[in-house]
């Protein structure tokens, strides 16, 4: 191979390198911005409330029973007798559980930045029924009491003092205390005071429950039956979580969906954990996250310079136009500025506008600088229309993340069979000897 092409191929691969340094400073800046936005977002719900997992309600009983025990000495044989207190603990799920509610979105802003807070309007009705614990052997029960018991990840969602009915009669919840091996979460009780030994209880239980939260709602489902429907005007929720909804419907007006759970589908145990799973979950999210695209548009840079360095490349040896390194350096630069000025505009516009906007803007520069660089606006306007293509190609991929691989690879495969197909008549041996006598 002629030397002379051989310097220009190193010099557009060291180019093509360095040109990484740019589009790592880019990528870098995308994530200090995401970073910025994820703490933005904490910061406000630090000051209303947190992402909301609610468990129960559920009804704790507490007694103590009092042990009688012999004892017997081996030595001298002599019989004491002692008693022991030992305190236990059951909880009992709900026969049936209900939940239906509607949730309203509301979007808050902090300069730039966005966070998405929902207002859940819900109705939560159960019904416990049970039998109450008998002593074992001759042990006396002591004080057996029952407390209702609510779970919420951060009470200060809820937006007002919720009035409790139990069997008709009225009760307010209570911040008590409650043991985090029961109940992890921050409790809301009602304590239901003392109650029979040995005999069936029947408890219907209803309250609203009006909370307020950020981004996220969980709900565990600890009935023996469970029920729960939610709805929505926000037309982007993403279910997920353990349970996913037995119906739904999603539209530009907003979301219904319903859940039916058995206790043969849950683990009542980890149900009571937040950190296990064991709920069904809706996030009210942002479909068009400007960090996350951004961060993938950046992803493809290099390809969209080894894509435009082939073709000066090939502009030079078809039609024997030498181009400078230092042009591929400024194009080069034109296309890594796309990405910097696609996440400035993103932050202030709709995505979709932002990339047009951008990539109008590079298209425009490359093609006017080409247009006098390789003497000719037909040969400016024909590099545009390529990178034209090319930002479609990227906007689809960004768009259409299932089809990201095949369309990247379709791409690829195009700009492959374009090279081949331009050059498949080129005597590259007589190029090298032409350049040679020149």
């Amino acid at each position: 191979m002629d030397r002379k092409l051989l310097y220009k191929i190193v010099a557009i691969v060291t180019m093509s390198i360095l040109l990484l340094i740019p589009l790592a400073l880019i990528e870098g800046q995308i994530r200090e911005r995401s970073q910025r936005q994820h703490e933005v977002q904490q910061n406000i719900a630090e000051s209303s409330a947190g992402a909301q997992t609610l468990i129960g309600p559920i009804v704790v009983l507490r007694y103590r029973e009092r042990l009688r025990e012999t004892r017997v000495a081996p030595e001298t044989g002599k019989i004491t007798e002692s008693t022991r207190v030992v305190e236990h603990r059951r909880l009992v799920a709900p026969e049936s559980l209900s939940i239906e509610g509607e949730a309203k979105v509301e979007t808050r802003q902090r300069g730039i930045y966005q966070a998405r807070l929902f207002h859940l309007d819900s109705q939560v009705a159960g019904r416990f029924r049970f039998n109450a614990p008998t002593p074992s052997g001759d042990a006396e029960l002591l004080d057996l009491q029952a407390t209702l018991v609510v779970g919420l990840s951060d009470p200060r969602g809820v937006a007002s003092d919720p009035e409790v009915t139990i069997n008709g009669q009225r009760h307010r919840f209570a911040s008590g205390k409650v043991d985090p091996e029961i109940m992890p979460l921050q409790p809301l009780t009602v304590a239901l005071g003392r109650i029979e030994a040995g005999k069936p209880h029947d408890f219907a239980v209803s309250f609203p429950l009006h909370l307020t939260g950020t981004t996220r709602l969980a709900i565990a489902p600890v009935g023996e039956s469970n029920r729960i429907a939610l709805k929505s005007a926000w037309p982007h929720p993403n279910f997920g979580g353990r349970f996913l909804p037995r119906e739904r419907s999603v539209g530009a007006d907003g979301f219904n969906a319903r859940w039916e759970v058995s206790h043969l589908a849950r683990n009542f145990d980890n149900a009571l954990n937040p950190n296990s799973g064991e709920a069904l979950a809706i996030d009210f999210i942002n479909p068009v996250n400007v960090y996350l695209q951004s961060e993938r548009a950046v992803k493809y840079g290099v390809l969209f310079i080894v894509l435009t360095f082939a073709g000066f490349f090939l502009t030079e040896i078809l039609r024997r136009a030498p181009i400078h390194p230092l042009q591929y350096l400024l194009v080069g630069l034109a296309l890594a500025i796309f990405f910097l000025l696609l996440i400035a505009f993103s932050e202030h516009m709709p995505f979709a506008t932002a990339y047009g906007l951008s990539a109008a803007a590079c298209i425009v520069l490359i093609g006017w600088y080409l247009a006098g660089a390789l003497g000719g606006w037909r040969q400016g306007a024909a590099f545009g229309a390529g990178l034209s293509g090319l930002y479609g190609v990227l906007f689809g991929v960004l768009r259409s993340e299932d089809n990201a691989l095949l369309m990247g690879s379709l791409l690829l495969f195009a700009a492959l069979g374009a090279t081949m197909l331009a050059t498949r008549r080129l005597d590259w041996y007589g190029l090298g000897r032409k350049a040679e006598d020149a």
